[in-house]
């Protein structure tokens, strides 16, 4: 296995902690001072089709935003898919596992300067299967690079029990990044948080505050999410939606809370407040039909010669409403807006400089 190239191995104290965002920010920062980086994300859960493969989708982003130079099979060598965690407890083949992530680690590191390798949750997921992250780590011989969300009780209370998980794999861990800090409290939570992560042997080696567009999902996600069907505006599911409106009140109450990034969630025979959002389509991302219910023929030859997104959905308005504010935003290799701003976050926020020296020779 490559023990020549230089990497860092990116994990975090918990799920949707902001491993993907570093990873994205840091891979620019890194190709502006080595020039040729690699990638992996040895294993991964949320995985989309690809040629016949399952391939791990923050993988298919890094890729597709940095035209990475690696084949994409070797950057998401294992997909967690149904019965995986099954199959291995009832035959375990630890030894193809290792091999499989060994081999595609190599290619991902081919005539690279450097690597960059993303875990999949807290230090210890992937035990149950004989790789934890922290198992991982050791693996590939990588320092850590773990990110935490904002706060200061709980971020240090995580940070030590996955610090102890890594120790204890034999992996030192550079220090912590600490990510969707509540902007306000930047300066506050600095100082102390500097001083507990000191504590438990961590140095602070970056905050990146909480924006609010990073979690705003596209009316693509949003019908993904559903599972509901496109009426119309198919063409326009990359506008992203910012708030919800429910269209339970009168049309005229209801168009004056119309912005650019709202999205009206209304069952599909509420004619008259459809008619105004019709009228009023550029102040609207879009609209979600509830209850399964199709607008009458009139409406619908509205929305045919309009260009707004109309979504199908079962359920009703609040159901649809709450599963849209619960919803986990992944950024896509089209949001292009959002990637130029994690890329101008993380290369501002991050004392990349500092992690640096802390990696090493290499």
């Amino acid at each position: 296995m490559n023990t020549s190239t230089p990497r860092l191995f990116i994990a975090a104290t918990e799920q949707n902690t902001g491993k993907t965002t570093t990873a994205l920010g840091l891979y620019q920062s890194l190709r502006e001072r080595y020039g040729r980086i690699g990638f992996i994300k040895p294993v991964g859960q949320r995985f989309v089709d690809v040629e016949g493969l399952r391939i791990d989708e923050d993988s298919l982003l890094i890729r597709d935003t940095y035209n990475t130079q690696v084949p994409i099979e070797a950057m998401s060598p294992i997909a967690v898919e149904p019965n995986f965690t099954r199959r291995y407890i009832n035959g375990a083949n630890h030894e193809a596992l290792v091999r499989r992530i060994r081999n595609a680690f190599d290619r991902a590191c081919w005539e690279k300067d450097f690597t960059l390798i993303e875990g999949t949750g807290h230090a210890g997921v992937g035990s149950v299967f004989d790789l934890s992250n922290a198992r991982i780590a050791g693996l590939l011989r990588s320092k850590v690079l773990l990110i935490t969300p904002g706060g200061i009780g709980r971020p240090i209370d995580e940070a030590a029990l996955n610090k102890a998980l890594f120790d204890r794999a034999g992996v030192e861990v550079l220090g912590v990044v600490m990510n969707k800090v509540i902007p306000s409290k930047m300066a506050e939570i600095a100082e102390v948080a500097r001083k507990g992560f000191g504590r438990i042997g961590l140095e602070l080696l970056g905050m990146v505050p909480r924006v609010e567009m990073l979690s705003v999902p596209t009316l693509e996600q949003i019908r993904e999410a559903l599972h509901a069907t496109v009426l119309y505006g198919e063409e326009n599911l990359t506008r992203h939606a910012g708030r919800v409106v429910i269209g339970a009140m009168s049309a005229a109450h209801a168009t004056a809370q119309f912005t650019p990034e709202t999205l009206l969630v209304i069952p599909g025979d509420r004619e008259n407040i459809l008619e105004m959002a019709l009228l009023s389509s550029d102040r609207l991302a879009g609209v979600v039909l509830s209850d399964g219910l199709k607008p009458p023929w009139k409406i619908a030859r509205l929305m045919e010669r309009a260009s707004l997104p109309v979504i199908l959905a079962t359920g009703d308005c609040y159901k649809i409403a709450s599963r849209v504010h619960s919803m986990t935003v992944k950024t896509l290799p089209t949001d292009h807006s959002k990637i130029a701003r994690i890329q101008e976050e993380i290369t501002s926020r991050l004392d990349v400089n500092r992690i640096l020296d802390k990696l090493g020779p290499g």
